[in-house]
């Protein structure tokens, strides 16, 4: 309710027009009117960043159907035992054609200033790859959800070796075991990876309601999620005590010492810089062969070159082993309860 006579109103509220005009007047002067040239140049640029560290330890994990399934005592921390840190998340909602950072952008942006050498063939593969009309990254679409992890600091902006071994992690896990009726068996024991994190990628889609149809008839969600990770195994060892590798090769009794996966040998090796290479995408889908609907995880793909300089049966060691190129490619999987 107001108590001021009319007249002292009137007086306010032409006050108030002339001091809003005193300022309004020399603001209008800086603003200059953009039109659609301008417009479609404009993009969103905010975006969240998140640097993190962390340590993560879980005693039991255990999946129960009719019997059980056992991930006992892990552990991913910084390598011997040490923080997991100087990683930085940087989580983007795209504009329309939107350039964000994606895999090696960060190498395409150190070459296109100088700092790299384009005569070595992954660097002049990531400029190429990543140098997208001035900016580095992969162009998007509106609504796409982006989020590129990396490192907090590179180190050296010369140094390859710097940037590719930023981030370092150790994952540590007692055993693998199955229990039922009959009692209880492990599958692996004494796990231990350490190794280095390269720039990964999860992209979530915005596609709306459309579908795709993959090339076994699987029909897929266009809407998916997309992973994309570089990283390298440099120290490995567990023992393999109860498994079959696809059903034909059973490595019970296995011991494995001095794990490597990388990519530095090989035909295939150019884009990854010497990085073991791993990329899926993941949506709703429905089975062709069965018409079940589940999680479909499709264009899967890894590239790595593995090296076991310690491949033991009991407590012998029967010498070494490489696998060079060792690709999985084509691959889809559905996934549904039954």
């Amino acid at each position: 309710m107001s108590f001021l006579i009319p007249e002292a109103r009137k007086f306010l509220v032409c006050l108030s027009l002339m001091a809003g005009a005193s300022i309004a007047v020399p603001a209008m002067a800086e603003f200059q009117p953009l039109d659609d040239t301008t417009l479609a140049g404009v993009t969103g640029q905010a975006g969240v960043t998140i640097e993190l560290e962390t340590k993560l330890n879980i005693d039991h994990l255990i999946w129960t159907d009719e019997g059980s399934l056992g991930i006992n005592g892990l552990r991913l921390s910084g390598q011997n035992d040490t923080v997991l840190d100087n990683m930085k998340l940087t989580i983007d909602i795209a504009g329309s054609g939107e350039v964000l950072e994606h895999g090696f952008s960060e190498i395409a942006r150190r070459a296109n200033a100088g700092l790299l050498d384009t005569s070595n063939p992954d660097v002049a593969d990531a400029l190429a790859k990543y140098s997208v009309g001035g900016s580095f990254g992969k162009q998007f679409d509106n609504g796409d959800l982006v989020i590129h992890l990396g490192a907090s600091d590179y180190g050296d902006p010369t140094s390859l070796t710097d940037y590719l071994q930023a981030v370092d992690f150790e994952l540590a896990i007692d055993s693998i075991t199955t229990t039922g009726s009959e009692g209880s068996a492990s599958l692996f024991s004494n796990i231990l990876l350490q190794g280095y994190i390269g720039p990964t990628d999860l992209v979530i889609r915005n596609n709306g309601g459309a579908t795709r149809t993959l090339a076994n008839g699987n029909v897929v969600s266009g809407s998916e999620l997309q992973l994309d990770t570089h990283f390298e195994i440099s120290n490995g060892s567990l023992n393999w005590d109860a498994a079959d590798v696809i059903l034909l090769f059973n490595f019970a009794a296995v011991g494995i010492e001095g794990l490597q996966i990388h990519n530095r040998r090989g035909a295939d090796t150019l884009g990854h810089f010497g990085m073991a290479h791993a990329k899926a995408n993941l949506s709703r889908g429905t089975s062709a062969a069965s018409g079940k609907e589940g999680l479909s995880v499709h264009d899967v793909e890894f590239r790595a070159d593995i090296d076991m300089p310690v491949f033991r049966m009991g407590d012998t060691s029967i010498g070494s082993v490489q696998f060079t190129d060792f690709a999985i490619t084509n691959t889809n999987l559905m996934v549904y309860g039954h």
